[in-house]
């Protein structure tokens, strides 16, 4: 039987593996940009963000100094990572 503590458990750590791909793909994407190769998508950031790893990515922004200077980035990630947090705020309320 699930119980809700699973549930939860479950949550948590997708959500904590969803952000350390988020942080990890920036960062793959600035080295990438640096040498001139082929890059990720800027739909590929965006979608792992939406998936919830929108922290991960924006801490991932600031860290490598990647896409700060786009402005929907910069307000982007931010607002989709406050609708996460009241969304989840909602949810388990």
């Amino acid at each position: 039987m699930i119980t809700a503590q699973t549930i939860i458990t479950v949550v948590i750590l997708y959500l904590a593996i969803i952000n350390v791909v988020g942080y990890v793909i920036m960062g793959v994407d600035k080295k990438r940009a640096i040498r001139g190769a082929w890059r990720i998508s800027e739909a590929s950031l965006f979608f792992t963000a939406l998936l919830g790893g929108s922290l991960g990515c924006i801490l991932g922004m600031q860290h490598f100094r990647h896409k700060t200077k786009h402005w929907y980035f910069k307000y982007g990630m931010p607002a989709i990572l406050v609708v996460q947090v009241l969304l989840f705020a909602l949810l388990f309320k």
